[in-house]
């Protein structure tokens, strides 16, 4: 079986790739469009489960054969529950979502961090240290995280208190994305086709079929659910699935393009925008009939996240820190997030970010970005 190419936080910082991570671990082995083929996720195996236990010892029998302890199947993975740091909301913070009522972000080692006013950021303690690298929200109190070791988190107060509903470390496939239909159906997916859905708010959970788009075993990276309820799912190799039924059966779309896509946002009634590796964007007025526009970004630098604005427009963001606001008219604008620092002088200066983005959600007339380096506000 192929393997994702997700980078472990001692990798990342050598290799840029943002740490144990979604799809946006890409990094430094994006290629072109055309050469779909040699696209990385199918290079390097998964790391090791962020809960794994210590193996236990092989003993030799008499005959010099190696013989597995008895105890060893009977030796069940248990979660962790996650550390409460101060410097939390600094490091690495891979989603975030506007509840209506909070602002809630999650990331690394199973970390969740609310905020009232996107400045103070205050951290709750979850039952995983596993990474949680998507959060959804069907209303303002009924929410989902979900992450690796196949994590499945809710909330029914906000996000003030998780409840653990899945954990199976031993199917060493994260999850990378959730969508909250409402606060009954619910649906999870992520890496070799992983697709798991609820009907009953999380009480059980079960896997989807899908043989249209779980037959390949391809990483679904991301989904939107579209202004008519149908939901889009995008992966690598242009992956485009979609489903009218709150994700019982599903229905392969044909693709503008054959490299990653991570992610995707709703445009009219039954269109969509998706977005992916080295900048590639294409949007429809109607993901099931088409045509697919692309739509010129001038950048090559991948896109991980990207937020519908108030005005009509989208921010996009990703790789080394870029963002990207394409107006109705899908007018370009790059912008840079700027943090006050010190140059080797000593002196104050504002200093752009360079560490990559993960997601995005307008917030108080501005944009609020999560990635490698936390949160960070940006004025539009």
């Amino acid at each position: 079986m192929k393997k994702p190419q997700f980078k472990t936080l001692a990798a990342a910082s050598a290799m840029f790739a943002l740490a144990s991570v979604s799809p946006w671990l890409l990094a430094q082995q994006e290629t072109p469009a055309a050469d779909a083929s040699a696209e990385a996720p199918a290079q390097a195996s998964i790391e090791t489960p962020a809960e794994a236990a210590a193996e236990p010892a092989v003993e030799e029998s008499s005959s010099g054969a190696s013989a597995v302890p008895a105890a060893e199947a009977a030796a069940p993975i248990k979660p962790r529950p996650s550390e409460t740091l101060a410097l939390t909301s600094k490091g690495l913070i891979l989603d975030v979502v506007n509840t209506g009522k909070h602002l809630v972000a999650v990331g690394d080692r199973g970390a969740v961090i609310v905020s009232n006013n996107g400045a103070d950021w205050a951290q709750v303690q979850t039952p995983v240290r596993s990474p949680l690298t998507a959060v959804s929200f069907a209303d303002e109190m009924h929410g989902w995280a979900v992450g690796h070791d196949a994590v499945i988190l809710a909330t029914k107060d906000g996000g003030k208190t998780w409840a653990m509903q899945n954990f199976a470390p031993e199917l060493e496939k994260p999850f990378l994305d959730v969508i909250a239909l409402d606060t009954n159906n619910v649906l999870a997916l992520g890496a070799y086709g992983l697709l798991y859905k609820t009907s009953d708010g999380g009480t059980t959970w079960e896997a989807v079929e899908a043989p249209e788009i779980r037959a390949d075993e391809l990483h679904f990276n991301g989904a939107a659910k579209l202004n008519n309820g149908s939901v889009l799912a995008v992966g690598e190799q242009g992956m485009l699935g979609l489903t009218a039924d709150g994700g019982t059966t599903w229905t392969k779309l044909t693709s503008p393009y054959d490299g990653s896509y991570y992610g995707a946002l709703p445009l009219g009634d039954a269109g969509a925008v998706v977005y992916g590796l080295r900048g590639n964007v294409y949007k429809t007025t109607d993901v099931k009939t088409g045509p697919w526009t692309q739509v010129k970004t001038d950048t090559v630098s991948s896109f991980f996240g990207a937020a519908a604005l108030p005005d009509g427009g989208v921010a996009l963001v990703g790789l080394a820190g870029a963002v990207l606001i394409l107006d109705a008219a899908d007018k370009a604008t790059p912008l840079r997030v700027k943090v006050r620092g010190k140059d080797a002088l000593g002196r104050e200066l504002d200093k752009d970010v360079t560490g990559s983005f993960s997601a995005a959600t307008p917030f108080a007339g501005g944009l609020l970005v999560v990635g490698e380096q936390g949160v960070q506000s940006l004025k539009l």
